[in-house]
């Protein structure tokens, strides 16, 4: 019983984690990146359709990204929708050809991403730390209806508390490395 509560434990703090690392990932930061371009959706064929599913999307260089729609006539759409999605950068079409040119981060900008990375650094810690919480709480419901010892009890908090510790080393462990990326371009 005690090994579910720490496996669920485990289980849930690694995907805190992923989402942390997931929302990263869509953080602007100066180098060209397909997954910035992920969460966009574009009207097409009469639903809204996930860019990657009406256009290819590559990488020309370190700094833009090129979108070439499967048909002609979705052209407009992924621009609109492209102004339209919050990565503040304005498209430049030729022909069937669209490019997001990402300009230099100012010292500014960069100072600001970064207290957005720890922002949602503390936002998975919270997660965590929930986690820990609830599976603590699971241990003494055990410990209540006598199904395990006081002892067994001490130790599984000890576990789950040096569980929470590791997970929490590696937000942190993320937090950094994204953060000297942003301030080191």
């Amino acid at each position: 019983m005690i090994n579910d509560i720490k496996t669920d434990a485990q289980t849930r703090m690694s995907k805190s984690i992923d989402a942390l690392r997931h929302e990263l990932t869509r953080l602007r930061t100066g180098r060209a990146s397909t997954a910035l371009v992920d969460g966009i959706r574009v009207p097409a064929y009469g639903s809204e359709m996930p860019l990657n599913q009406v256009a290819t999307v590559a990488l020309a260089d370190a700094r833009s990204i090129v979108i070439t729609p499967f048909d002609k006539s979705l052209v407009g759409p992924v621009e609109k929708a492209i102004l339209g999605s919050d990565i503040g950068i304005t498209p430049t079409t030729a022909g069937t050809v669209i490019r997001l040119n990402l300009p230099p981060l100012t010292e500014e900008r960069r100072r600001e991403l970064a207290k957005h990375v720890s922002h949602e650094g503390e936002n998975a810690k919270i997660a965590i730390r929930n986690v820990r919480r609830d599976a603590m709480q699971k241990v003494k419901d055990l410990l209540k209806d006598k199904q395990i010892s006081e002892d067994e009890e001490r130790r599984a908090d000890d576990e789950i508390q040096k569980l929470t510790d590791r997970f929490v080393k590696d937000v942190d462990g993320v937090v950094k490395t994204k953060e000297d990326e942003l301030m080191s371009m």
